[in-house]
């Protein structure tokens, strides 16, 4: 799977992981793909809940060499 943008939050505790994921969503084209990697246990309830209600595709979410990859694809309008 290929991305758009990526975000390193490795070592970033809640809530900065989604809050930085946010801001960069809000900057790119509909239908882009945000690549979010992170170490905040926190994250596998609070990305998922981000995408939930921001309208977001959490398209998946692995583990990685002890981090947490999320693929997220901003909501088109509409």
């Amino acid at each position: 799977m290929t991305w758009d943008e990526e975000i390193d939050a490795r070592g970033l505790l809640c809530p900065l992981p989604v809050l930085k994921a946010r801001k960069r969503l809000a900057g790119m084209a509909p239908g882009a793909v945000l690549r979010l990697i992170t170490t905040d246990p926190a994250a596998v309830v609070d990305v998922p809940h981000f995408c939930a209600e921001s309208g977001h595709e959490l398209m998946s979410a692995t583990e990685e060499d002890g981090a947490q990859i999320y693929l997220i694809r901003r909501r088109t309008p509409g």
